[in-house]
């Protein structure tokens, strides 16, 4: 998958745990587990708010885009913009 988590990293500059932090953001423990270990396959904006806020940061300190990764099956953007410089209708 092209974008990584790194949740992990943030609990650890708070020092908060898994289980602090799910209490804290009304989410099971194995939901959020899921997301910091890179399993999930989406976030909610409401989730990811929550977290934020709970770990006082931006949304770019969990999440990280990493060309070449993979898609997630997904076709790459430039696959869908005109060849050549020629425009698209």
């Amino acid at each position: 998958m092209a974008i990584i988590v790194n949740l992990d990293v943030m609990m650890a500059k708070r020092k908060i745990s898994l289980t602090e932090l799910a209490g804290q953001v009304d989410l099971t423990l194995a939901n959020l587990s899921i997301l910091k270990n890179n399993k999930a396959r989406a976030v909610r904006f409401s989730t990811l708010e929550a977290i934020c806020r709970a770990l006082d940061c931006q949304p770019g300190d969990i999440l990280e885009f990493v060309p070449g990764e993979g898609s997630g099956g997904l076709p790459a953007a430039d696959s869908l913009c005109a060849k050549d410089g020629a425009e698209m209708e």
